[in-house]
């Protein structure tokens, strides 16, 4: 397929074929369109996500390189497990996406400005309303946030999208329980949609873009239990 760049209109939820994304490491596929929940549900379905900055229109990616994390190869070490029997979290399951979202904002303004503008937070507030964004809070004994992390979850595959820290291993805890969940529930991996040497950390890897779109069509039939992201407490998620 010879890369090209297509404009959505926002009227069409239709993406084109991500293999026509642009062969540069990003993968950009299309401008423009809406931030509809359908879209963004399809989006993910598709492997494409949404990525622009505040003034810039809507930018849609499939990247020619996939950064996931096989549920088996998560890396725990030893000062994570160390953290983790001091710390003695409470692993909660959507019980503060807003809070979660709002602080993964807030932690990139903070550093180098961030993805997360308010067309974004509002279009991830409305999926968590319809039961497709998810968060995963750590919380201390004080019931303060330590960290925690938010995603999109329409498949077998959690569509990892940002994380913070409040305290020292705050988000790898919740990148940890996230994972022991979705083991439980023997879903299929996670999409870290781009890598970066923290996440290589805890064992995300590259995968061509053609194995990363048969692997998330293969997840397309699993089924996600009712009471899987039901508001509650995470029992010995760290077993």
């Amino acid at each position: 397929m010879t890369p090209r760049l297509f404009h959505l209109s926002p009227d069409n939820y239709i993406f084109p074929d991500p293999m026509f994304a642009l062969n540069d490491p990003d993968g950009l596929l299309a401008i423009g369109g809406c931030l509809a929940p359908e879209r963004l549900n399809l989006a993910y379905q598709s492997g494409i996500f949404p990525w622009f900055n505040e003034k810039e229109p809507i930018m849609w990616w499939s990247p020619s390189e996939r950064g996931i994390i096989d549920l088996d190869e998560f890396h725990v070490n030893r000062s994570l497990k160390k953290a983790a029997r001091k710390a003695q979290p409470v692993v909660t399951v959507n019980m503060a996406f807003d809070s979660v979202i709002n602080a993964c904002r807030e932690q990139r303004i903070n550093a180098e400005g961030t993805w997360i503008n308010q067309q974004m937070l509002q279009a991830y507030k409305n999926l968590h309303e319809l039961g497709y964004a998810h968060s995963i809070e750590v919380w201390d004994q004080d019931k303060n946030l330590l960290g925690g992390l938010y995603g999109i979850m329409n498949s077998g595959v959690f569509c990892g999208e940002s994380m913070f820290f409040h305290q020292p291993n705050g988000s790898k805890l919740a990148m940890w329980a996230l994972v022991n969940w979705l083991k439980k529930h023997d879903a299929h991996f996670v999409d870290c949609q781009l890598e970066n040497p923290y996440l290589t950390t805890l064992g995300a890897k590259l995968i061509p873009r053609s194995e990363f779109l048969t692997r998330l069509n293969k997840a397309q039939s699993y089924e996600i239990p009712n009471s899987m992201w039901a508001p509650q407490i995470l029992e010995y998620i760290y077993d």
